[in-house]
């Protein structure tokens, strides 16, 4: 077990924290996002403490920070050398961690969901995955990244989330219409695609490009409905999108 502090305490801090209660852990979490700070102290073993103060009883520090926040509150508090870094940051690179915690040299940086705080989140870790997979191992696969821009390259991939669940509601409200039960039609939406989500299988490459064979049916509705996406180049201008993450991600140029 371990006393573990989280630096900047929000949605994702939060849901962190709840994947981490009842484990034996000691966990501190800064005033920072005072409001969920305190909604985390309802658990026993969770408490808050100025930023500092978190460092100094924390063997493992979470930072879950805004990038501008981070360069401007990280240079003024003090790391001992013994410790292990987890940084769930966006655009706060590998090197900019080993200057930003020095003396730190135990850093790792993975990718949580909100998720996380019941099991099952994928966590890609750089550039290793001990720290993360002694926190969090239990719940949720864990796995090492080969290379910095390979997990940058999952930052990215995790914004398609919203896209996804923009086309779900379009076409809950779409069917709402028709049914005149907006609320029923969401429900159908919703447990439809999980249904088919929790149907796949949970290892081996190609189930995402089985799945879609088997809804492939030639002139049936699935086929039709992509067709006509694919038409108008939806799938094309996605990738596009996150082509737009590259310059801020350094991921490599087209």
């Amino acid at each position: 077990m371990a006393n573990v502090g989280f630096i900047g305490t929000g949605e994702i801090a939060a849901a962190m924290v709840c994947g981490l209660t009842g484990q034996g852990h000691v966990i501190s979490v800064s005033a920072r996002g005072a409001a969920m700070a305190a909604e985390l102290t309802a658990f026993d073993d969770v408490e808050i403490a100025p930023n500092q103060s978190v460092i100094d009883v924390s063997d493992i520090v979470v930072l879950c920070l805004l990038k501008d926040v981070a360069h401007a509150i990280l240079p003024t508090l003090k790391f001992r050398a013994d410790q292990r870094i987890i940084s769930v940051m966006v655009d706060v690179s590998l090197a900019d961690l080993n200057t930003l915690c020095a003396p730190v040299t135990d850093v790792e940086i993975t990718i949580p969901l909100p998720f996380v705080a019941t099991g099952g989140c994928p966590l890609p870790v750089y550039p290793k995955a001990v720290t993360v997979d002694t926190l969090f191992g239990a719940k949720n696969p864990v796995f090492a990244v080969k290379t910095e821009v390979g997990l940058n390259a999952h930052f990215a991939a995790t914004a398609m989330a919203s896209v996804t669940f923009a086309q779900a509601q379009h076409a809950s409200e779409w069917l709402g219409e028709l049914t005149d039960d907006p609320h029923a039609a969401e429900q159908y939406v919703v447990a439809m695609l999980g249904g088919f989500l929790q149907g796949l299988p949970q290892d081996g490459q190609g189930r995402l490009a089985d799945a879609l064979a088997a809804l492939n049916t030639e002139g049936g509705l699935n086929q039709t409905l992509r067709q006509h996406m694919e038409d108008r180049d939806v799938l094309g201008d996605l990738s596009g999108g996150l082509d737009g993450f590259r310059g801020r991600l350094g991921l490599p140029p087209i």
